[in-house]
């Protein structure tokens, strides 16, 4: 007789599939056997692509890139206790950038919480505030009830009712005997279907007014309704590098810089999409009282940090503007391209800026391009525009470093396409054991290029990194480590190596992606703060 804690993994796991979801990745443990049984059954048939890893942190990040690659729903299952804890980052994340992770995390049943049971805490509160959705699923309850529950948290993660899209959690309580018998593939379930709202035409705005428009963090479909806009109304676009707009004659390379100057005074309305978050002149530029906000978007928690949104639309169309207004961007951005070029040009030792024109100029249309924040994502933001781009992803919902390296494995493995991670040394040292993939696990087609000026040399822009901290700056902002990052990379088995000048970078740039692989960049940290003072145009 099949066990109540079995009946109720294959229901699971059988309406996870039947909802769309095509990945899983599984941190194993004892409480969530009879679902790591089933999936591995399930993945044996190939039903589904199941992706084991040890450390749960890792593991959450890994479904988050998995997820904002494919376009898909990705469920990662964990056992009970601190493993649920372990995903809060990566919840975190998926909350403030919309992405469809689904935790299913495996429990201990009731009547054990508040009792000192080993492993057994108050789970279905850990992610309170993050979550679009949250059910526990009890072992033994009404079989349509829990298919109902895990139908739900799908259509809801995914937005499918035309809600907002973002992380649910289904807490499975499993009593003893968790497994008995053999064990079967999940199933087929007949799926749950639901019908959003028909699309509202677009506002048709006057035009007039000296306008931009600003596209943050956004998917390719964002990005493109921004470039359709620029162009068919003639407009400069001011897009950040994971904007997926920062391509075609209106992106300006150098838009925040250009919006910090004397352009930027003279704009009047400012059409955003996507999550703007990179440039602090475009926070202030969207924070100005002088300047009509209209922020594009289909959901009701549309982005407005300067809270100057007067608009608010799902798409919106403006007639051609005069090209005199466009004609000033460009020669201006042509311009502060040429001085970007001689400054970062002119040092004795490779810059985070021109390290990063090398790896932009190395990918392109067919590839995918994942940046680390702090420096690198704003290196990129300085490059000339792309004529055939890659997609970019950056993990800009909280723009932390935390799991850089498994979020870029997941966006490597979900999008199939030849990959490459910008990132810097403290992002690559903090994430390190992502590098850590079973034998029987699918590696990814992914380099990862680190800019290793061996500590946050980020901080040296900012206010903090004024003379007057000196004395305090290097240990508790700086933090330099010290490593040996290829030591580090090849003690986990991947193939790494050290290069020392634009040359060797560019030659290892031009090798085909083969597999996992690491190269560590030296670059200066030392004259960041100088390098970046000398940025714009005087």
């Amino acid at each position: 007789m099949v066990s109540d804690s079995t009946r109720c993994a294959q229901l699971v796991v059988s309406g996870l599939l039947a909802q769309g979801v095509t990945d899983v990745v599984l941190a194993p443990g004892s409480r969530s056997a009879p679902l790591a049984l089933i999936l591995e059954a399930t993945a044996r048939v190939g039903a589904v692509r199941l992706h084991v890893r040890v450390d749960e942190r890792g593991a959450g990040f890994l479904a988050l890139g998995l997820a904002k690659s494919s376009g898909r729903p990705v469920a990662v299952v964990t056992t009970s206790g601190t493993a649920v804890g372990n995903l809060l980052p990566a919840v975190m994340e998926a909350h403030h950038s919309a992405i469809p992770l689904l935790v299913v995390s495996a429990d201990r049943p009731s009547w054990l919480v508040g009792f000192g049971a080993n492993q057994t805490t108050e789970q279905t509160g850990i992610f309170t505030g993050f979550l679009s959705y949250s059910a526990t699923v009890a072992a033994g309850a009404p079989t349509a009830a829990q298919a109902a529950q895990v139908a739900r948290a799908v259509l809801m993660a995914t937005g499918a009712t035309g809600g907002r899209p973002g992380p649910a959690q289904l807490n499975v309580a499993l009593p003893e005997p968790l497994v008995d018998g053999a064990v079967q593939p999940a199933p087929t379930v007949v799926p749950v279907t639901a019908v959003a709202l028909a699309d509202q035409p677009p506002v048709v705005l006057a035009s007039g007014p000296r306008t931009v428009v600003v596209c943050g963090d956004a998917d390719p479909g964002v990005g493109q309704a921004a470039v359709d806009l620029a162009t068919a109304a003639g407009l400069p676009l001011i897009a950040e590098p994971s904007s997926n707009a920062r391509r075609g004659p209106h992106a300006m390379a150098t838009g925040g810089l250009l919006v910090a100057g004397e352009l930027g005074r003279r704009v009047e309305r400012v059409v955003v999409f996507g999550r703007p978050t990179l440039s602090r002149s475009v926070n202030a530029l969207l924070g100005s009282a002088s300047v009509e906000v209209i922020v594009v978007s289909p959901r009701p928690d549309f982005v407005d940090p300067g809270w100057r949104a007067r608009l608010i639309v799902p798409a919106v169309t403006i007639a051609p503007e005069s090209p005199e207004w466009l004609a000033a961007w460009q020669q201006a951005d042509a311009e502060q391209l040429r001085h970007i070029h001689t400054v970062t040009r002119g040092t004795a030792e490779l810059t985070g800026p021109e390290l990063a024109r090398l790896v932009l100029a190395s990918t392109g249309e067919g590839q995918a391009l994942c940046l680390g924040n702090s420096n690198p994502i704003r290196d990129a933001d300085l490059v000339p525009v792309a004529a055939q781009p890659p997609v970019i992803y950056a993990n800009r919902g909280l723009s932390g470093i935390d799991g850089t390296l498994a979020t870029a494995i997941g966006i490597a493995l979900g999008a199939a396409v030849p990959t490459t991670l910008l990132c810097g040394d403290l992002s690559f040292a903090h994430d390190a054991s992502a590098l850590a993939i079973g034998p029987g696990e699918a590696r990814p087609e992914l380099r990862i290029v680190v800019a290793d000026d061996d500590g946050g040399s980020i901080f040296a822009t900012l206010e903090y990194g004024r003379s007057e901290y000196a004395d305090a700056f290097e240990r508790v902002f700086a933090t330099p480590l010290g490593l040996d990052l290829v030591a580090l990379s090849r003690g986990y088995g991947v193939s790494a190596r050290r290069l020392h000048s634009a040359a060797a970078v560019d030659a290892a740039l031009a090798e085909p992606i083969n597999g996992l692989e690491v190269l560590v960049v030296p670059v200066d940290r030392r004259g960041r703060a100088d390098l970046s003072a000398t940025m714009s145009l005087p």
